[in-house]
């Protein structure tokens, strides 16, 4: 059974990607950052629509199994003021539900991911308001999880997402027989936690790093640096006048404004001197393949703001993975 998959909000692909390892084919695609679809067309070649989403109709695309939209988490984000539904970027979110209205036929299944503070903004009144308008307006179900990615990964980041994921026509599944999709993913949902990530080493680069991202004796915060970072085994952060230590040893949640400044790119000690972590160690820690390119017109501060926008791909394929057990269930019992 082959399932599709359409994409919002796609950046450079990463919740795709993560659909892609659990077995899903991808439709189609949409993002408006032209450097993020440079990035985007160079590592997928599937359909990808560059373009802002108001302009997108529903009666245009191939109809699919499941759609998916990391919607611009800025105006839920601690970063971002949290201005939410009035952000313009927050209201974002009635653009995908337009979209899934507009479609030849509605999807089986909603993946939306957002920030961790999305879950809490204005006292968990917009969770509850999107909650509302997918179960009572569209009729699917609804579930909703804040993850962190070095509980259900091997990756050592410290990133806490709020995921929402909703089957059509079960907004009453617990009325109903138990071979539901919604019953099934909820036995399942969130999936088992790891006993611990692994260390962060292992997604550092050993070949040899351009002078570039090293910080000598020359920069004015080197002094504060070389003082507090002692180990190699964990990552640091600067923090406008002081240096954070990982003393989890994990590397700290990757963010798009690292893009700005530089300076809330982590750092790392190594044999050759104290750094900033390089794009595809960033990505590494997203869980990017190591055969992901980068486009070598993009300059360093728009890859570590695409690698901060993206998303933990395992942390994504596990999730596509109880999301397709819940469609194959589904489509087993209209059999029957």
């Amino acid at each position: 059974m082959v399932l599709k998959v359409g994409g919002l909000f796609s950046g450079v692909g990463g919740i795709e990607l993560g659909f892609q390892k659990a077995g899903f084919d991808i439709a189609w695609a949409n993002e408006i950052d032209p450097k993020a679809c440079v990035t985007y067309r160079l590592n997928h070649k599937h359909k990808l629509y560059e373009e802002d989403i108001h302009l997108l109709k529903g009666r245009d695309l191939e109809p699919v199994d499941v759609i998916t939209g990391g919607f611009p988490c800025q105006a839920f984000s601690v970063a971002g003021y949290r201005k939410g539904f009035d952000d313009d970027r927050g209201n974002l979110f009635f653009e995908i539900m337009r979209l899934v209205e507009e479609l030849e036929k509605k999807p089986a299944v909603l993946f939306l991911e957002n920030v961790k503070n999305f879950s809490g903004h204005d006292g968990g009144k917009t969770l509850s308001r999107v909650a509302n308008i997918i179960q009572e307006d569209y009729g699917y179900s609804f579930f909703w999880k804040v993850l962190n990615t070095c509980d259900y990964t091997k990756l050592p980041q410290n990133r806490e997402r709020t995921f929402m994921i909703a089957f059509r026509d079960e907004v009453n599944w617990r009325l109903k027989p138990k071979n539901t999709m919604s019953a099934k993913f909820y036995k399942n949902f969130p999936p088992k936690k790891i006993s611990s990530p692994n260390p962060v080493k292992r997604y550092i680069e050993t070949n040899e790093i351009d002078e570039v991202f090293y910080y000598r004796q020359d920069k004015y915060m080197y002094r504060e640096l070389r003082k507090v970072m002692k180990s190699q085994d964990t990552l640091y952060q600067w923090r406008r006048k002081y240096v954070r230590e990982n003393k989890s040893n994990l590397c700290p949640t990757l963010t798009a404004n690292m893009g700005t400044g530089g300076h809330n790119v982590p750092l790392i000690l190594t044999d050759d001197g104290i750094r900033k972590l390089t794009p595809r160690e960033c990505f590494n820690f997203q869980g990017f393949p190591k055969n992901f390119r980068f486009p070598s017109e993009i300059a360093n501060s728009h890859l570590y703001r695409q690698a901060g926008n993206s998303v933990s791909v395992p942390l994504i394929t596990k999730l596509a993975r109880l999301i397709k057990e819940s469609l194959v269930l589904g489509n087993n019992c209209a059999k029957i």
